[in-house]
């Protein structure tokens, strides 16, 4: 027998003396599915947007102000040459400004064609679940001028809503900002 062979084999018993150990152990139990989203607070609630829907996370930039524009439309900043519109969130949907300018940030979407930041109270990191934990979403559990954007929601220490970043910029009511 050559040496590689040697080694060969030597591995096969290896496989075979694992395997046989391995028998005696219980099933692992089906691995349970995890969510995970960006956390943010807007007002005094919590919401998560999906992974997939958030592209970035920014400090607030400074913006130039967009004449004839609704008041919820900060104005327009300048992200590495391309220019970011930049929406109060809070503001659009009729909550008073947060005086804690420095947890704000903003939340940029990029998505089919529409390129936005989302002004939100603070970030509060990624937030993870189990896929199961996910409750639907009554109706009752959102302001009601957020309950269209509300896809369900986790509950831990708080309730965390589930908003979608991209169904908001799918609304008409949200794309309709000037005067």
């Amino acid at each position: 027998m050559s040496r590689s062979q040697t080694a060969f084999q030597l591995l096969l018993d290896i496989d075979q003396r694992c395997r046989s150990l391995a028998a005696g152990l219980p099933l692992q139990e089906t691995r349970q599915q995890g969510w995970s989203g960006i956390g943010f607070r807007m007002g005094e609630r919590y919401y998560v947007a999906p992974m997939g829907e958030v592209d970035e996370i920014l400090h607030e930039p400074r913006c130039a102000a967009l004449p004839g524009a609704k008041a919820w439309v900060r104005g327009i900043a300048n992200l590495r040459g391309r220019l970011l519109p930049v929406m109060d969130l809070g503001a659009f949907f009729g909550h008073e400004a947060s005086l804690t300018r420095k947890q704000r940030r903003v939340l940029v979407i990029d998505f089919q064609g529409t390129f936005v930041g989302l002004l939100v109270d603070e970030v509060l990191g990624m937030q993870h679940f189990s896929e199961r934990s996910l409750m639907p979403e009554t109706g009752h559990d959102s302001e009601p001028d957020v309950a269209p954007y509300v896809q369900g929601r986790f509950v831990r220490e708080q309730a965390w809503q589930v908003f979608s970043p991209r169904a908001l910029v799918q609304s008409p009511d949200f794309m309709d900002v000037a005067l």
